[in-house]
């Protein structure tokens, strides 16, 4: 299978069967026979038609009668990625990028072929003045420009003004870097750095201690020292969220929504694999992950077991001295990392805060007096994050924010006992992480 058509298949998984499309890529990628160069373009056509998605559909509606909206959904896979290589991919000759397209269409719809040849090559003849957007609406053309649903601008907008918003989506649209956690139970920073030089790997230091960049790999999973445990694929922001915590050695911890276990992993190797990581997800699958990280990084001081964390488990009450929640959340803040969830409805989310909530009051129940409490998501939404948290505080006066300490991120909000972590200025995912204790 070539590179376009393994790019469609992984479109076509996203568009029609609503999948991830990093678990879109890897099941095509794993069921086919797909030679690393190929796997590369068919990456790269995937996650550019998906980041542009609707400024691509506002340029073939510019040129078709038939608009998108009213294509099948193989016709409009097909034109959005010839769209994205003739107007974004200046390695790919025009002529090539039609033919494949055509040849595309040929083998899975073929009575669109002279439609989807003709409106290739307008755009081609159009090309420098096609990419105008010709919208006086400032926030349906950012809509379009950075191809996010209008709900999420208007928001964004309302909330942090034109021009924050504006730098929030352009790194939304970025490439997100690679970022590696190294297992301090098994190796030092310093000697995996050297390990990854003697395999041809480049890689170098970032922010924190345990923390490293990796500059253009691919196949990271398959390397040696990923398979003997010497590092887990984390991003910064997600590491942050175990820093803050800071949990002791022999301490009783709970992370009540662990899957795939990235968080729990990191705390326990905090504590040197004493004490006890107890790590919960509701499926029982995502069991089988975390179980299957812990005994790749060598770690035995988790316990991984199923449970609803909206569930109250009366047995857990007041029992650790850590609990970490870390809920469900709308994800806006790792946007370059799954840009699929831009196009996210406004319906899809509501219930949301209400889940975290009850997650939220749920975890603070196991705390011991003198404990941490954690609260953290992957978004950017006040609404799913100080809201959430400065709510439970009013009802929960046993509790209170306390300064984050032993990270640099912020100085000014740590202090206060939260970060708000946005990818344009921090330059890693946005996150938000706030750092309770029990007092009473």
């Amino acid at each position: 299978m070539n590179a376009r058509e393994a790019a469609f298949k992984i479109l076509c998984d996203i568009e029609i069967d609503k999948n991830y499309s990093n678990m879109a890529i890897n099941k095509i990628f794993k069921n086919n026979e797909i030679n690393d160069k190929d796997k590369g373009l068919a990456t790269e056509i995937v996650y550019g038609v998906i980041e542009n998605k609707k400024y691509l559909d506002f340029i073939i509606n510019k040129l078709s009668k038939i608009k998108v909206k009213k294509m099948s959904s193989y016709v409009k896979i097909i034109l959005r990625m010839g769209t994205y290589q003739i107007l974004f991919l200046d390695n790919i000759e025009n002529y090539a990028a039609v033919n494949e397209t055509v040849k595309l269409a040929n083998k899975y719809d073929k009575k669109s072929r002279g439609f989807v040849n003709a409106i290739l090559r307008n755009e081609i003849r159009q090309e420098r003045t096609i990419k105008y957007i010709d919208i006086e609406d400032p926030i349906r053309r950012l809509a379009v420009k950075y191809s996010y649903q209008q709900w999420i601008i208007e928001d964004w907008v309302d909330k942090f003004g034109m021009e924050f918003t504006e730098e929030l989506l352009e790194a939304g649209n970025e490439r997100p870097n690679l970022y590696l956690r190294t297992n301090t139970l098994k190796i030092d920073r310093e000697t995996l750095l050297k390990e990854f030089e003697k395999e041809g790997i480049k890689a170098n230091k970032a922010m924190l201690p345990e923390g490293i960049m990796v500059e253009k790999f691919k196949g990271i999973e398959n390397s040696r020292l990923y398979k003997e445990g010497y590092f887990t694929i984390q991003d910064i922001s997600s590491m942050l969220v175990a820093k803050v915590m800071n949990p002791k050695e022999n301490d009783m911890v709970l992370d009540v929504c662990s899957a795939p276990g990235g968080k729990s992993t990191h705390m326990a190797e905090l504590m040197k694999n004493t004490g006890k990581v107890v790590s919960r997800d509701v499926f029982e699958h995502k069991i089988k992950v975390i179980k299957a990280a812990s005994k790749r990084l060598g770690i035995n001081n988790i316990e991984a077991e199923e449970f609803d964390a909206t569930k109250l488990d009366k047995e857990s009450i007041e029992k650790f001295d850590c609990v970490l929640a870390d809920v469900p959340c709308s994800g806006f803040g790792i946007i370059k990392r799954k840009p699929e969830i831009k196009y996210k409805s406004k319906e899809e989310l509501k219930d949301l805060p209400e889940i975290q909530a009850k997650i939220l009051e749920n975890a603070s129940k196991y705390v011991k007096i003198g404990g941490t409490l954690v609260y953290s998501t992957c978004t950017v939404q006040d609404c799913e994050n100080i809201d959430i948290v400065n709510e439970f505080l009013e009802k929960n006066s046993n509790y209170k924010l306390v300064p984050i300490e032993g990270v640099n991120v912020d100085p000014d909000e740590q202090e206060r006992g939260y970060l708000k972590i946005y990818p344009h200025i921090h330059g890693i995912d946005g996150f938000f992480i706030a750092k309770m204790k029990r007092v009473k």
